[in-house]
C-alpha cells in the first residue's frame, strides 16, 4: 500500500487531488457523481460579502484546448452560505476551503471574520485577482504593494491556514509570491486564469459580454507548470498547483515541479469523474515506481 496523504502547512489532505474554485460549486454539486470523501479537498466557489449576480450572458466560450469564462463571481454572499450551504456540506469527509473575494480591503476583512468562525473550514483561499474599486479597478494581485496590503490585513483577523491565490497576469509571479509570504501567507495557489478573448468573425462580435475573460484548460498547462516551478523555488511556503490538469500525469508533473496539492478545474466539464481517475492514477504511478508516499513527488524534479 502507498500513502497518498500530503500536508499543506498544518492541514493534512488524504490525497493531493482537490477541485478548483469556480468549477465545483460548493462541493454538493459533485456528490451525484462521486463520494466527496474520495478527494483530498474542495476549493469552494468564490464567495463575497454580499450577493453578486455576476456578469451578463454570454459569459463562457469554448476555445482550442480550453475555455474562457467571465462568470463574475456570481454567488449569494457569505451569510447565505453559512445559513443554507454550510450545514449541507459540513460532514463531508474532505477538506473544505472557501475562496474569499472582495472589492475593498474592508470587504475581505469582514468576510474573513465570518469564515473564521466556521469550525469545518480549516483554510481560506484569498483571491487577490479581484478589482480594487478604490484604486480604479486594478486587481490587488498585480502589484506587490496591493498583494501585501490585502494579505497583511487578512492575516490579522484569520487564525487558520491562509492560502493566497496568485494571478498569472503579472510580469514576475515569483515577486508577488515572495511579497505575500512576507506578510504571513501560509501557502500560495497558482495559477488563476489568463486574460484572453474570443471573437465571432462572422458577426464581428466578441463571444463574451465582457469582451475579455479568463482562459483555462489544457492550453495553459505549460505556462502554469513553469510558474509553479518558479514560485516553488522562490518561496519557503507550500504551493498549490493549478492549470490545465486533465490526467494523473499532469498532476504528477505539477507535484514534481513543487506543488504539494493540485487543483482540477476545467477538466470536470469534460468528465466529472476525472478527479477520481487522477487519484487512482497517482496511486498506480507510486506503485509502479516503488514509491511509498505521494509526498515523495513534491519538488522531485531532477534538473
Amino acid at each position: 500500500m502507498v500513502d497518498l496523504k500530503v500536508k499543506l502547512h498544518d492541514i493534512e489532505f488524504k490525497n493531493p487531488v482537490t477541485l478548483a474554485s469556480g468549477t465545483c460549486g460548493f462541493a454538493r454539486e459533485t456528490a451525484e457523481f462521486f463520494e466527496p470523501g474520495l478527494l483530498g479537498g474542495y476549493f469552494l466557489k468564490g464567495t463575497t460579502l454580499k450577493n453578486r449576480d455576476g456578469n451578463n450572458y454570454p459569459r463562457m466560450a469554448e476555445t482550442p484546448s480550453g475555455m474562457l469564462n467571465a462568470v463574475g463571481l456570481q454567488n449569494k454572499g457569505i451569510d447565505y452560505f453559512i445559513e443554507n450551504i454550510y450545514p449541507e456540506i459540513v460532514n463531508y469527509d474532505t477538506q473544505l476551503i472557501i475562496n474569499v473575494n472582495g472589492s475593498t480591503v474592508e470587504d475581505y476583512i469582514a468576510l474573513t471574520e465570518k469564515v473564521n468562525e466556521l469550525d469545518k473550514i480549516n483554510a481560506i483561499e484569498l483571491n487577490i485577482s479581484c478589482p480594487n474599486v478604490k484604486e480604479g479597478g486594478m486587481a490587488f494581485g498585480v502589484s506587490c504593494p496591493g498583494a501585501e496590503m490585502v494579505t497583511r490585513e487578512v492575516r490579522k483577523v484569520y487564525d487558520k491556514t491562509l492560502i493566497v491565490k496568485l494571478s498569472p497576469n503579472v510580469t514576475d509571479i515569483s515577486e508577488i509570491a515572495r511579497a505575500v509570504e512576507g506578510q504571513g501567507a501560509d501557502a500560495v495557489s497558482l495559477v488563476n486564469t489568463f486574460l484572453g478573448m474570443a471573437i465571432d468573425a462572422e458577426k464581428r462580435e466578441p463571444l463574451l459580454s465582457t469582451i475579455t475573460g479568463g482562459l483555462s484548460g489544457p492550453a495553459i498547462k505549460p505556462i502554469a507548470l513553469r510558474m509553479v516551478w518558479q514560485v516553488a523555488n522562490a518561496v519557503k511556503i507550500p504551493v498549490v498547483g493549478i492549470g490545465g490538469i486533465m490526467t494523473a500525469s499532469d498532476a504528477i508533473e505539477f507535484m514534481l515541479a513543487g506543488a504539494s496539492v493540485v487543483q482540477v478545474g476545467t477538466a470536470i466539464f469534460k468528465d466529472p469523474m476525472i478527479p477520481v481517475k487522477i487519484v487512482e492514477g497517482i496511486e498506480d504511478y507510486l506503485k509502479r515506481h516503488n514509491m511509498q508516499s505521494a509526498s515523495e513527488l513534491i519538488g522531485a524534479l531532477q534538473v
